[in-house]
């Protein structure tokens, strides 16, 4: 399969600027593949407005526009367009900003642009994904962390990767916390899904793939999660291309 990916865990660590700690990993991304426009898909936005999720949409747009004019690169969101299909068709690359996964699929489902950007990122076009954007890259939106604030007519995404994805992913289990740890979640999800990997993306940490070769990148460990089995974790430099594999 011709994919270039960039599937980023967060988009911003904590006391950093908008798309921080990433922004290098991107710019080299664009500049590899040529990249000179974009068409960005605000759908995960809903509340950046406090007002209304069509200005939400704007307020995304903009903000994730402000960051990609550093890299001398145009960009036009999809609830913008007359033909969201179409402005896939047309697009040089895709990016898929992070917000609540729900949503996301549900619009991505509704205005048919699911299946059209599957097909391009399929042929090469480049794609980028932060959070929510880098679940929906995933064969569904299963391994999401957010609530269910609207229901999709499908939890099937793009299926670019053979594995989950579980963004944000955290070891952590607060004192006097009684509900499950993320990775209690997971084998749940494993349970139920026994054919299926998931990967614990630590924030801090992407995906770059290209073709059937994938790099991890970024300052912590990934986990692997795989039905009976022992997580194991992989650090950057460590080969990862058994991920790739159907």
């Amino acid at each position: 399969m011709k994919r270039n990916l960039l599937l980023i865990s967060n988009s911003t660590n904590a006391g950093e600027e908008y798309l921080g700690w990433p922004r290098p990993y991107i710019a080299n991304f664009l500049k590899k593949f040529s990249v000179r426009s974009v068409l960005f898909v605000p759908y995960a936005g809903v509340n950046l407005s406090g007002e209304g999720i069509s200005q939400s949409y704007d307020i995304y747009e903009e903000r994730v526009k402000s960051v990609f004019a550093g890299f001398g690169v145009d960009l036009m969101s999809v609830h913008s367009s007359d033909s969201p299909r179409q402005a896939v068709k047309k697009a040089e690359c895709i990016v898929v900003g992070g917000g609540n996964t729900f949503h996301l699929v549900k619009m991505m489902h509704e205005t048919g642009i699911m299946h059209p950007i599957r097909d391009q990122v399929r042929l090469g076009i480049p794609y980028v994904g932060w959070s929510a954007g880098s679940n929906v890259a995933c064969p569904t939106m299963k391994t999401t962390n957010d609530m269910p604030i609207a229901e999709p007519s499908s939890f099937k995404c793009l299926d670019l990767i053979p594995f989950q994805i579980n963004p944000h992913y955290l070891d952590a289990n607060p004192q006097g916390h009684a509900g499950e740890t993320r990775e209690q979640r997971i084998l749940e999800f494993l349970a139920v899904n026994r054919d299926v990997r998931v990967v614990g993306l630590r924030e801090a940490c992407l995906f770059w793939i290209e073709g059937n070769t994938i790099e991890l990148k970024g300052s912590r460990k990934l986990r692997v999660f795989d039905y009976g089995q022992p997580a194991r974790e992989y650090g950057e430099g460590e080969a990862v291309d058994f991920l790739l594999k159907e």
